[in-house]
């Protein structure tokens, strides 16, 4: 079956694996970021041509915002696209009790539909037997079977989630094993068969279309890079007459949601992508940069030492090209950073005189919102664009540079946070990793921005 996955709220992480998995991008689904329309296109726009859709909830079902509404939680979000739910309860160190879990779920919202319930970390078959024959006895949920625990399929972690797709690539033999697990384990013919057709909805799906990340490539990058795109659809085009913007997209720069990058070629744009790990320099004839998060305190060494590409992205910044950076990709932005495993600082691109270190402990977490409060490259003075804010490090300095901060910052809630949006000449960046499809003018100000470079560029 060809398969659309789909994740619950702003994440870089798990959406890489679903993408390897089943070889069809994986969208983010976000209902603070992201309006209920730009929700339910996206998830119908991505869904076609396939057989079935998955979504990937975001923490417990009804967790959200806050204690006393179902705000940017998944059961929002179900009710929002019209999807049951497969409910998913660990068994561990459970019994009859589980029963009661199940019970809970399905009369705490009356207007949601749960289309079974699954156990995972059951110790047996006897035990998974014991727990079916309890929710039968008090629950309307259909049991749909169970995943016993397998330490096998554990995934590696680290300090912003799991491994990412682009350093642990599954195996084949743990498919196979994850393929044997549900196929002994689960009644998928049951579940498949009660899900809904979806050409018998009873509300319409807005016509509007969302932009199909079919990105250009034509500077060689990560052979995983390569392949996974050429999976998920991405196609090589060459638009001579129109900015190049070059995208940093390895292990070291990941982060990136792809209605982003498929709305900087929607706005005119050609995307080249290139490696920072292993290409010696930027790719030739390029208009803009965009660096966007990941993990380069985990590279820094390797980083350091692409001395002819830091030099390169440090004048470009000089000459006026526009750059932006996002978390990780400001931090390369910045003169040196401190890996947490480092006595002294290792040098990276300069263009913003800053040192950035690396801490045991999160920084930062949370929704924001974006107030240019000047023009950016962006966007232009009183826009307003929505994103999140994920780190460890925070940027330190003996003598803090005076640079402009170009960024009002609130949080979901409507508080004031210290975010500052760093802006030197035509280079952006800050620890804020934005999401365009909550402005749209947004990726149109960056073409703009790089098409003007151009011109200027090639005399144009």
């Amino acid at each position: 079956m060809k398969v659309a996955p789909f994740k619950v709220g702003p994440d870089f992480i798990d959406p890489g694996h679903h993408a390897y998995i089943a070889g069809r991008t994986s969208y983010n689904l976000d209902s603070w970021m992201l309006s209920k329309a730009y929700n339910r296109r996206l998830f119908h726009e991505q869904s076609r041509g396939a057989d079935l859709a998955v979504v990937e909830g975001v923490m417990g079902l009804f967790d959200g915002y806050d204690a006393i509404t179902e705000s940017g939680s998944t059961a929002q979000m179900a009710k929002w696209l019209d999807l049951p739910v497969l409910l998913v309860v660990s068994a561990k160190g459970k019994a009859r009790s589980a029963a009661a879990v199940v019970k809970g779920f399905e009369t705490f919202d009356p207007d949601l539909t749960l289309a079974g319930v699954v156990f995972t970390f059951t110790g047996s078959q006897r035990h998974y037997a014991y727990l079916k024959d309890a929710v039968e006895q008090t629950c309307t949920t259909p049991c749909l079977g169970h995943l016993p625990r397998n330490d096998s399929i554990v995934m590696p972690e680290r300090h912003l989630g799991l491994t990412t797709a682009e350093e642990h690539v599954i195996q084949p033999a743990v498919i196979d094993t994850l393929v044997s697990m549900v196929d002994q384990g689960l009644d998928m013919d049951r579940l498949i068969s009660n899900l809904p057709d979806p050409a018998k909805r009873s509300e319409p799906i807005e016509t509007e279309k969302i932009p199909k990340p079919d990105a250009g490539k034509d500077t060689a990058g990560p052979e995983t890079w390569a392949e996974s795109q050429t999976a998920a659809g991405f196609t090589a085009k060459s638009f001579p007459k129109t900015p190049r913007i070059a995208v940093a997209r390895d292990k070291a720069f990941c982060f990136y949601y792809p209605d982003n990058l498929a709305m900087l070629e929607n706005a005119g744009a050609c995307l080249v992508f290139f490696s920072p790990l292993a290409d010696d320099s930027l790719p030739d004839d390029i208009d803009g940069l965009y660096l966007g998060g990941g993990y380069p305190e985990l590279f820094a060494d390797t980083l350091s030492q692409k001395t002819v590409l830091l030099s390169a992205v440090k004048a470009c910044s000089r000459q006026g090209m526009p750059i932006y950076g996002e978390c990780g990709g400001f931090m390369f932005l910045c003169k040196a950073l401190w890996p947490k495993d480092h006595d002294q600082p290792v040098p990276m691109a300069g263009c913003f005189d800053l040192g950035v270190c690396m801490s045991g402990r999160l920084r930062s977490l949370g929704y924001r919102e974006i107030t240019f409060v000047e023009d950016t490259v962006i966007g232009a003075r009183g826009a307003r664009v929505r994103g999140h804010e994920f780190h460890y490090s925070s940027v330190v300095s003996e003598k803090t540079p005076l640079y402009d901060n170009v960024f009002a910052v609130t949080s979901r809630a409507g508080q004031d946070v210290q975010v500052q949006g760093y802006q030197i000449g035509q280079t952006l960046g800050s620890y804020l990793h934005v999401h365009f499809g909550s402005n749209p003018d947004v990726p149109r100000c960056f073409v703009e921005n790089c098409k003007t470079f151009r011109k200027q560029r090639l005399g144009g």
